[in-house]
């Protein structure tokens, strides 16, 4: 075998089996793989990256306007990411009810519509225009109204990432299966770099507009933001779209779930944030379990394995926004400072999603979390560095401090924020069921989202243990540490155990 790998190298030394060859391929495989049909598709995501334009303007402004700590931002982050978790009700009515004719471009249009309202309250809390209520209450009413639009734009999003692939060629005959499915893969590729670069495009000018601006201007701007997602559905080809009945034991009960839900929040019920996201497990499983029935056995067992593989790694707790405190207090970074160095890892990340994907999609899901486990892990020490302020040791030995530091973290860590999804986005891709792909995807979607609420549930358990607030940053370190640790081992664990059965 090693002998034949040799020839072939020798005998075709600038192809894809040298180091070149390779570069080349991953260089030029997001260039072959995009048609112009795709392009009214990654409008819609390149609109949902842009929307971090308000973002840096938002984090300055809740340290300075709000009352609520690091630990129930995370707790809010819980209630703001179930939405998510309730996909697959948007994606039953995508799949199965059109909208004034529409199953596509009248939900991206609702959702846009929503976003912009999220915006206008935002914008009316910064700047004063609703006295009679509370900043705390505007900025959740706000962050709903913007999460649900997004969801729901998303949903229509993911069920046109599978309509914009060819089934046939042009004489009309069916094409290659091996064909299809790269170009399934591809798309997913290539919304994560349309994301990416809306991320991109906007990351320094929302750390400058910050700076420079109020932050009431800076929202209002982001208004432009939802106009891109519509003038992308506007556009966009795909091919018709059976429509289904509507199946009520997913639509139902997924209304249902959302309405326990609504119940248990508004309720003041106890560990209620628990008890949801307990709830949501069975109800997506079982959804999921029906859904999956028409799939074949190594199908079914590549999925399950590697949903847990993927759910875990994304379950793993962050350290909340006190971190981002210290950084403002302590290191005393400033709005133009964020923004570049958000500037400068949407960047990498776009170029690493662009130099990785080819090869990401081509791994088992397993190989390709393992290394991100590690690498984020690694990635993580500058921040270690940062809380026990080694910068400050730095600073006098070699004459750089905390912003080049910083710097050199974003660059090095930013590349892989969005290869983690693209394996298991392929492979819920291929397995779509025509007639039934909102849905599927939405429900991949909601057991994938229901990680992030296991971490934010565990961020806010971490900000209760080791206490966090504006300028009272002492437990900092442990948390940040105690954070960085679970974050390794328990991934760690998981894939060595299950990555094999995924693969």
């Amino acid at each position: 075998m090693a002998e034949g790998a040799a020839i072939a190298d020798s005998a075709d030394p600038g192809g894809e089996n040298t180091v070149s060859g390779r570069l080349k391929a991953a260089v030029v495989a997001p260039i072959m793989a995009m048609r112009l049909r795709y392009l009214p598709l990654l409008m819609v995501y390149f609109a949902y990256g842009a929307l971090g334009l308000v973002g840096i303007a938002e984090s300055f402004w809740i340290k300075q306007a709000l009352t609520m700590t690091p630990a129930d931002l995370a707790g809010l982050g819980v209630w703001l990411t179930l939405p998510w978790t309730i996909k697959m009700v948007f994606g039953q009515i995508v799949d199965s009810v059109p909208l004034f004719g529409s199953q596509r471009r009248v939900y991206v249009f609702a959702g846009a519509a929503l976003v912009a309202a999220g915006l206008l309250i935002l914008a009316g809390a910064a700047g004063g225009w609703f006295p009679d209520y509370g900043l705390d209450v505007l900025y959740i009413a706000a962050k709903l109204a913007i999460v649900i639009g997004i969801v729901l734009q998303d949903v229509v999003a993911d069920a046109m990432s599978t309509e914009v692939v060819d089934r046939e060629l042009p004489d009309g005959t069916p094409r290659p299966k091996k064909d299809i499915v790269h170009d399934l893969g591809m798309v997913q590729v290539l919304g994560r770099l349309a994301l990416s670069f809306g991320i991109f495009a906007v990351a320094g000018l929302g750390g400058l507009l910050a700076q420079y601006y109020s932050y009431q201007s800076v929202f209002l701007l982001g208004l432009a933001i939802p106009v891109l997602s519509v003038t992308g559905a506007l556009l966009v080809r795909l091919e018709k779209v059976p429509i289904r009945p509507i199946d009520w034991r997913i639509l139902g009960g997924g209304a249902a779930f959302g309405m326990v839900v609504a119940g248990l929040g508004l309720g003041g019920v106890p560990y209620s944030q628990e008890l949801i996201f307990l709830l949501s497990m069975a109800v997506v499983v079982a959804m999921l379990f029906r859904v999956v029935d028409a799939l074949d056995a190594d199908a079914k067992r590549k999925i399950f394995y590697a949903a847990i593989i993927i759910f875990v790694f994304r379950a793993t707790p962050g350290v909340g926004e006190g971190y981002r405190w210290f950084t403002i207090d302590g290191l005393g970074f400033d709005e133009a400072f964020f923004g570049t160095l958000a500037q400068i890892g949407a960047a990498l990340a776009m170029l690493g999603i662009w130099l990785l994907a080819d090869t990401i999609t081509r791994r088992p899901v397993a190989i390709v979390l393992l290394w991100l486990t590690v690498l984020y892990t690694i990635l993580s020490l500058p921040n270690v560095a940062l809380v026990y302020r080694l910068d400050e040791w730095t600073q006098a030995m070699f004459g750089f401090g905390a912003r080049t530091i910083a710097l050199i973290d974003t660059a090095a860590e930013s590349p892989f924020a969005q290869l983690s999804m693209i394996p298991m986005l392929t492979l819920i891709a291929i397995h779509a069921p025509a007639g039934r792909r909102a849905t599927w995807f939405a429900l991949m979607a909601s057991l994938m989202n229901l990680a992030l609420v296991a971490g934010q549930l565990q961020t806010k358990y971490l900000n209760l243990a080791f206490a966090v607030d504006r300028g009272q940053y002492g437990e900092l370190p442990l948390l940040i540490v105690t954070a960085v640790l679970i974050g390794f081992f328990v991934p760690l664990a998981v894939i060595l155990l299950f990555g094999r059965r995924a693969t």
